[in-house]
């Protein structure tokens, strides 16, 4: 069995309100040094054993065509 963890984030630029929120709580909290905060989304995928090349290729789709907005987001992936 093998396990995608993905990672989705948004574009450098793109708005990220919750973000922002969190980081103003931050600072509010006393935490001075941090500089900004983005939140993104963790997703993990079980995958029958296969060939990697096609597993990596299925994982690529999978987050092109429903996990990430292409148009704002990016991700990335790592296959174990």
């Amino acid at each position: 069995m093998a396990k995608a963890k993905v990672y989705v984030t948004f574009k450098d630029g793109v708005l990220e309100p919750q973000g922002k929120t969190v980081n103003a709580a931050l600072l509010k909290m006393g935490y001075k040094n941090i500089k900004d905060v983005r939140i993104g989304k963790f997703i993990e995928i079980e995958i029958e054993n296969g060939d990697k090349k096609k597993i990596k290729k299925e994982i690529d789709e999978i987050c092109d065509r429903l996990l990430a907005n292409p148009n704002i987001e990016k991700y990335d992936f790592e296959i174990e």
